[in-house]
């Protein structure tokens, strides 16, 4: 395998500056992993700092098992890194770091509600229940073993359109599979779960990853008609009647999931990412056109019919009108008082009152982390998000095959909707949806599902920045042809 030359070290360039940094003699460490390496020593000594932090506010010293903490949070991710430099040398350095960021600031606010759940509870004089964050730590653990084993089976990402009608129909099947007697559950009026004992798992997790994998090989099989075969009408280029099937189809499964599920996030999500990767390979803008016309079209619909989208939408127009901000808006007002006590760079971690927000280290937990790290520290979040999607188009980029390209870009947009829909909601730009803030938010199967989701961006991102191998020239002529044949007589007249 060849990697690409290293750029040369510039002065702004700090991970440029750090791939170039002595190493001791005799350990050999590529350049792009050694990019990764100091990073997530970076990702590190943020998360140890938030958490020294915390302990220093809650308990007014900080003692050495932070810091215990903290290298046990380096090293769990760690387990990546070597994954990556096993696996995928050539990959994107600068994924995994900003995951595992992301990660530890999610973990160090879910273990600062649980120090504020555990007082309330030896106040009141009840048992102190079980924290969320050894819980979540463990699922961490499951999501970088996920993670591995992704890199260590899928070597080459086009090997997966070989299997996009199998996994489509196995994205389907896990979609509906909660509405099956015995084994679905419904929690918080989302049928969402399936229950075996004390464990539960969001299937729909996994259907978005198979579903994408599906709608990649599908459109680039089609994208020619799809692009191509259409008709003008007011200067639109309008794909024919037959040719909507696609968007007709994804359009009555996000429904599906709207109406059975009762999950407006899920709906919107499947939808949306199919739309983008619609555009992406046909570069219409009438498809676009004509899917939001259809989401327009659902969207009244299922507000005339369905009375839980009728109570989320009433409570997001009139939040604070009437009993709403006692009621059905409680949980959005109290976070966007949270917010406002936040300010411009929050009260500071430990010192502010998130655990007063319904599901504060789930579906609002980045209301949590306004109001202690301020509006300062969401915009750092969401450049942390925006760097995850960044990273991702810049491997579709890479690409060297379409199936890459549009898999990448629609993995990439998949994570970008999902914080744009989960956060729209907590900052009441669109109504609550209920999703979880990807590698933030206390839950397992989108932690577990997303690591899967980055370590196929780092895939496809190796597959990139891999240098051609060069094809030696045919000879003209093999001298040892000559050499090795057999004698032959040949008779002329």
């Amino acid at each position: 395998m060849t990697l690409p030359p290293l750029r040369r070290p510039r002065s702004a360039d700090l991970t440029a500056t750090f791939a170039g940094f002595p190493l001791p003699s005799g350990l050999e460490l590529p350049p792009y992993r050694r990019r990764e390496l100091f990073l997530l020593g970076y990702a590190g000594v943020l998360a140890t700092g938030a958490l020294a932090a915390l302990t220093l506010a809650h308990d007014g010293t900080i003692g050495f098992q932070v810091f215990t903490y903290g290298l046990g949070f380096f090293s769990l991710w760690a387990l990546g890194h070597l994954a990556v430099r096993r696996f995928a040398p050539a990959a994107d350095p600068v994924l995994l770091p900003v995951v595992a960021a992301l990660n530890g600031i999610g973990l160090v606010m879910i273990y600062r509600l649980d120090l504020a759940k555990a007082d309330s509870a030896r106040r009141a004089g009840n048992p102190i229940p079980t924290g969320a964050a050894q819980t979540q730590l463990v699922w961490t653990l499951l999501a970088i073993v996920v993670f591995v084993l992704v890199l260590a089976v899928v070597r080459d990402h086009r090997d997966l359109s070989r299997y996009a009608y199998t996994l489509g129909l196995a994205g389907l099947v896990f979609l509906v599979l909660p509405i099956a007697p015995g084994i679905g559950a419904t929690i918080n009026g989302a049928r969402l779960w399936l229950q075996v004992g004390p464990f539960s798992f969001q299937p729909s997790e996994v259907s978005k990853i198979a579903l994408m994998i599906f709608f990649a090989a599908y459109l680039e099989n089609k994208r020619d008609v799809l692009s191509l075969a259409s008709r003008s009408f007011l200067g639109m280029k309008i794909p024919r009647a037959r040719d909507l099937g696609p968007v007709l189809v994804a359009w009555l499964a996000s429904l599906g999931v709207l109406v059975v599920q009762k999950d407006l996030g899920s709906s919107l999500l499947f939808f949306g990412m199919f739309l983008v990767i619609l555009y992406v390979a046909t570069q219409r803008a009438s498809w676009v056109a004509i899917g939001m016309c259809l989401f327009m079209l659902g969207a009244v619909v299922a507000h005339s019919l369905f009375g839980h989208v009728q109570v989320r939408v009433d409570g997001w127009l009139h939040a604070f009108d009437g009993n709403n901000p006692s009621n059905t808006s409680y949980q959005l007002v109290q976070g966007l008082y949270g917010f406002a006590a936040g300010g411009l760079t929050g009260t500071g971690i430990g010192q502010g009152s998130p655990q007063r927000v319904p599901f504060a280290n789930t579906d609002f937990i980045m209301a949590s982390l306004g109001e202690e790290f301020g509006l300062t520290g969401v915009m750092a979040i969401l450049l942390l998000y925006a760097l995850v999607a960044a990273r991702g188009i810049r491997a579709a980029l890479g690409a060297k095959d379409p199936f890459g390209k549009l898999l990448a870009t629609g993995l990439s947009a998949t994570v970008a909707l999902q914080v744009f829909v989960q956060v729209g909601g907590v900052m009441r730009l669109i109504p609550l949806t209920g999703l979880t803030l990807p590698f933030v938010s206390y839950g397992g199967s989108s932690i577990v599902a997303n690591a899967a989701i980055i370590a196929l961006l780092l895939r496809i991102s190796d597959a990139a920045r891999r240098l051609e191998e060069p094809v030696p020239d045919a000879p003209l002529f093999d001298p040892n042809a000559v050499a090795d044949s057999p004698t032959q007589v040949v008779k002329t007249t």
